[in-house]
C-alpha cells in the first residue's frame, strides 16, 4: 500500500461495507423453492422462463434465477434475486460528424438517459446539456442529437470494444484519450468529519435496494457535509453507476456537485477518480482501496480521495485539508 495519512484508526484492506465481486451478501433466505429439483440451462438473455420453476420475475434492477445451493446438509434448490445485465448502446449524431455508436456498455437497465449524458460529459463531448438537441431513449439504446457546440470527435470518443461492466475506460487507444482535463480548481468549502463518513456509509447501505437483494450491485452516491445523502445509483458496473449519479446533476444545469461529496461502494480506480473531477466533486470517498494512479491523478487536481471507508476510520491519499479531526 502506498504512504498515507491515516485519520484516527489505522485502516486495513478489510471492508465492511461494499458492492458487487469484492463481498457480496446474497439474500439469507431463499425464495419460491422449486418443487421437483429440476433446473434447466439456459441463455444469458433477460427474460425466460426456467423448467419445472415458476417463471423468471424481472424487477427494477434486479431479476430471479433459479438456483442450487449446497450445504454440509445437502442440495436445496430455490430462486433467488440476480443484479440485471444488458447492453447499452450509446449513439451520438452530428451535423458535421454523422452518426456514430460510442460504444455499448454492460449496465442494469433503468435511468439509461442519465446514464448516457453522464457518460457523454464524462468523456469531455459535451460541457452542459445546451449542447443536446435531443435524447431518444430505446430498448438497450440511447440515441443523442448534438448541437454544434459539442466537442465530438469520431477518432478520439468511438470505442472500439465493448464497455464491460467492470470496466469504463476499456476500448480506448490510448489513456491520454481518458484524461479529459477541467479547466476550473475544485471548491474548497467543503468540510467533511469522522462522523460524516460514518453516517454516509450507514445511509447508503440503507438506500441500496438492488444490492439488498441480490450481493450484486455497486453505488455511487452524492452526499452533504453533514453526511446526510443527496442521491444514490445502483448498477452492475460502477462506473455507469457514476454516470448515472453524474448525468442526474448535468441535466438539472450542474453546479450543484460543487460543494458536495461523491461515494463509491467499491474501489477507487483511475476511471472514478477522472470522472469525480471532471464532475467537480470536491471530495471523492470509496470503501475500497485505491490505485497508484487513482491517487496520483486525485493529487495533481486537488481532490480529497479517502478509501477504506469504515464506521470507525478512513485512510486519506489526497487532498488531507478537507477533512477535520
Amino acid at each position: 500500500m502506498a504512504a498515507s495519512v491515516k485519520f484516527r484508526l489505522t485502516a486495513t484492506t478489510s471492508v465492511s461495507v461494499t458492492t458487487g465481486n469484492e463481498n457480496p451478501s446474497p439474500p439469507s433466505s431463499p425464495m419460491n423453492a422449486c418443487r421437483n429439483g429440476s433446473i434447466s440451462t439456459v441463455p444469458p438473455n433477460t427474460r425466460h422462463t426456467y423448467q419445472s420453476c415458476s417463471s423468471a420475475v424481472t424487477m427494477d434492477g434486479f431479476e430471479t434465477r433459479a438456483i442450487a445451493k449446497l450445504t454440509d446438509d445437502g442440495m436445496i434448490r430455490s430462486i433467488d434475486h440476480v443484479t440485471s445485465e444488458s447492453p447499452l448502446s450509446i449513439v451520438v449524431n452530428s451535423e458535421k460528424h454523422g452518426r456514430h455508436e460510442l460504444g455499448i456498455t454492460m449496465r442494469t437497465p433503468g435511468h439509461d438517459r442519465l446514464l448516457s449524458i453522464g457518460f457523454i460529459y464524462s468523456e469531455g463531448i459535451i460541457s452542459s446539456t445546451e449542447q443536446i438537441k435531443d435524447v431518444e431513449v430505446g430498448e438497450n439504446i440511447v440515441e443523442i442529437a448534438l448541437s454544434d457546440g459539442a466537442l465530438f470527435d469520431p477518432s478520439e470518443h468511438c470505442r472500439i470494444s465493448t464497455v464491460t461492466s467492470s470496466c469504463g475506460i476499456c476500448g480506448r487507444a490510448n489513456i491520454s484519450d481518458v484524461l479529459t482535463e477541467r479547466n476550473e480548481e475544485l471548491d474548497e468549502r467543503m468540510r467533511i468529519r469522522l462522523e460524516t463518513v460514518t453516517k454516509c456509509l450507514n445511509s447508503v447501505l440503507e438506500r441500496q435496494r438492488v444490492f439488498s437483494k441480490t450481493g450484486g450491485s455497486h453505488a455511487c452516491a452524492s452526499f452533504t457535509s453533514d453526511g446526510a445523502i443527496e442521491r444514490v445509483f445502483e448498477d452492475v458496473g460502477r462506473h455507469n453507476a457514476f454516470d448515472k449519479l453524474v448525468g442526474s446533476y448535468i441535466e438539472d444545469g450542474g453546479g450543484a456537485q460543487s460543494v458536495l461529496g461523491a461515494f463509491v461502494s467499491g474501489r477507487a480506480s483511475f476511471e472514478l477518480v477522472q470522472k469525480s473531477i471532471r464532475a467537480g466533486f470536491p471530495i471523492m470517498i470509496a470503501v475500497g482501496a485505491p490505485s497508484t494512479l487513482a491517487v496520483d491523478l486525485a493529487k495533481e487536481y486537488g481532490l480529497t480521495l479517502g478509501c477504506f471507508a469504515k464506521n470507525e476510520s478512513i485512510t486519506l491519499f489526497s487532498g488531507v485539508r478537507r477533512v477535520m479531526e
